[in-house]
């Protein structure tokens, strides 16, 4: 027999539904508890549920149970274990984060623990397993191995490019080298079309590589980088271009005396940077080719006649046309001196105390030193001078009486005494040229002799070698 239930048929559905609304009410809080309990447990803090007024356990003897148990446990490292006021605190370290939150719920189970404050870090765990170095080195080795036939298929187009760019170079240099004298003109065109064969291999090889975007940035930023290096080398490329220009104009060849600005001397090599002059005290003097280009250069031996010129000085009372008629006589009869242009002797200026006469004449530099020269034709003119009666005074420290100074004896008023006249000078023949004086020959080649053991501060190639 069935036992019958004591609630009416008709009330049973009615309670039901209330019992299924009562429970979808109660539910999401006691779900929402149970999550908040595990999120506590996992983050290593707990707290009592009932906490206790007088706790039955010391905090002494909790931080002594605990700490025994976490160094029996072998899983941490200087673990320390702090109890106040039922609050446990822990420190140290900890291999994985389970064996932390393992040791935040035992402290929680404890008993007469209030909270736990979970201070445990989780050290490192330095893996020292080299598979992955090791696969690595292994791609890198098998994609070397692919890589060795393009290589080697690239380092032959390499090579026989810059063959080719080199026999083109030789071709062109021997095409125009009637056409163009400047060795340094002849190199950068015959170059020019090396250039490009040299490029157009380069490209094949990226191309082959399978570098395209790279091979067509080759070639389109050629322009770029040479913009970009002409402002990085602005005074080298300067130079540069102005050793074309040098080499085209030739305003001098090798071994010419020149001087460009304050530097005078014997022009030795011209290379892409420089210009060296040898100076006649055997010194080289390097001046950029920018410098030289836009200085004022003055070739002495473009023109092998050469003028010189000297001062001489005679007095007041002497005829100046009779001096000159001395010094003309002179200078006609020394043999280094040329009589075309014939030498002229002019009245410079009237000075304080003598009438100074300006002498030119001209000579070939090429034989002759201008120094060596000046030398013998004053010490000649002084002496002809002197010969003729003429005087030479000196400004500073010199006074002439022509018609003699009288002297007096005895009382004022007495009779002068007529001076005595001075005897007249001794006539010396002057050579043309004294062992003194190193003779008359230009000393071009000794100086060059004498530097000729010296090196040349630049070693590059002499643009001027041939012209």
């Amino acid at each position: 027999m069935v036992p019958q239930s004591p609630i009416p048929v008709r009330w049973r559905t009615p309670l039901l539904a209330l019992a299924v609304i009562v429970m979808a009410a109660v539910a999401p809080g006691t779900v929402r508890a149970q999550s908040e309990a595990e999120d506590g447990a996992r983050s290593g803090r707990a707290m009592a549920d009932n906490v206790p007024v007088k706790p039955e356990a010391q905090d002494s003897q909790i931080q002594a149970r605990l700490q025994r148990i976490l160094e029996a446990s072998g899983w941490f490292t200087d673990p320390k274990v702090e109890v106040r006021e039922g609050i446990v605190f822990l420190d140290g370290f900890s291999g994985t984060l389970e064996q932390s939150e393992w040791a935040g719920a035992l402290a929680a189970r404890t008993e007469d623990v209030v909270a736990v404050v979970n201070r445990i870090e989780i050290e490192p765990d330095i893996d020292w397993d080299l598979s992955p170095a090791l696969q690595e080195i292994q791609k890198i080795s098998t994609a070397a191995q692919r890589a060795v036939p393009v290589i080697l298929i690239g380092a032959v187009i390499l090579l026989i490019t810059w063959q080719i760019a080199r026999l083109a170079a030789r071709f062109m240099g021997w095409v125009l080298g009637n056409r163009i004298t400047s060795p340094l003109m002849l190199t950068v065109v015959s170059r020019a079309f090396a250039v490009p064969v040299f490029v157009l291999g380069l490209y094949l090889v990226l191309q082959i590589s399978g570098l395209t975007n790279l091979a067509l940035t080759v070639l389109g930023g050629t322009g770029v980088a040479g913009i970009i290096i002409g402002f990085a080398f602005r005074d080298i490329a300067e130079n540069f271009l102005a050793s074309l220009l040098l080499s085209v104009r030739n305003p001098f060849r090798a071994g010419d005396l020149v001087r460009v600005g304050e530097a005078e001397g014997i022009v030795t090599n011209l290379n892409t940077r420089s210009t060296v002059l040898l100076t006649q005290e055997g010194n080289h003097v390097q001046i950029p080719n920018a410098l030289v280009f836009k200085s004022v250069i003055t070739n002495f031996s473009s023109n092998p006649s050469r003028r010189g010129d000297f001062s001489v000085g005679i007095s007041y009372d002497d005829r100046t046309s009779e001096a000159q008629e001395i010094v003309e006589k002179v200078l006609t009869s020394h043999p280094a001196v040329r009589h075309d242009p014939a030498p002229i002797v002019v009245v410079d200026e009237l000075a304080a105390s003598t009438v100074n006469l300006k002498v030119f004449f001209w000579f070939d530099s090429d034989t002759h030193s201008p120094i060596k020269l000046r030398s013998a034709l004053m010490r000649q003119t002084k002496q002809a001078l002197l010969d003729g009666g003429i005087s030479m005074p000196d400004e500073a420290r010199e006074v002439i009486f022509p018609q003699g100074l009288p002297i007096y004896r005895g009382e004022p008023g007495g009779k002068p005494v007529a001076p005595r006249r001075a005897r007249p000078p001794r006539r010396v023949a002057e050579s043309d040229a004294t062992s003194a004086e190193g003779g008359l020959a230009s000393e071009e080649d000794d100086v060059l002799r004498e530097a000729g053991a010296t090196r040349t501060p630049d070693e590059r190639e002499n643009l001027l070698k041939g012209s």
